[in-house]
């Protein structure tokens, strides 16, 4: 006899192509792959991002959402509470909650592009500008 309750959970998969992109207001483009509005999601939120060459997220911070950015491609800066690396393809980013953080493409020529995995999911409410 099992001792272990058998749960039943419907799979939910979510293909990056027919999750509908839009661009932020500070040139970003975004693509929500499983969060809030797509997905029954409730410890994580999984999005894709990227940035034209030159371009950069609006400075921020989360009160609640722990960050992690992986980056898939291109090459740019990290900046997270005045400390600034560089960072490209294969880097994974830790962005604390509460730490002031901006991306910048820098790599000439490419587009930079990342995952970005926050906990809490993201939410826009938890979002705050300077």
């Amino acid at each position: 006899m099992r001792d272990v309750p058998i749960h039943s959970h419907n799979m939910i998969i979510q293909a990056r192509d027919t999750q509908t992109p839009f661009t932020t207001a500070d040139g970003s483009t975004i693509r929500s792959l499983l969060d809030l509005t797509n997905a029954p999601v409730e410890n994580q939120s999984l999005a894709e991002a990227s940035l034209p060459q030159g371009g950069a997220t609006q400075r921020h911070y989360h009160r609640l959402s722990e960050e992690i950015y992986y980056i898939l491609e291109g090459g740019g800066t990290m900046e997270i509470d005045g400390e600034v690396r560089e960072v490209g393809p294969g880097d994974a980013i830790l962005i604390p909650a509460g730490a002031w953080h901006q991306i910048r493409s820098q790599k000439e020529g490419e587009t930079l592009r990342f995952l970005c995995c926050c906990a809490p999911p993201y939410s826009h409410g938890d979002t705050y500008f300077s």
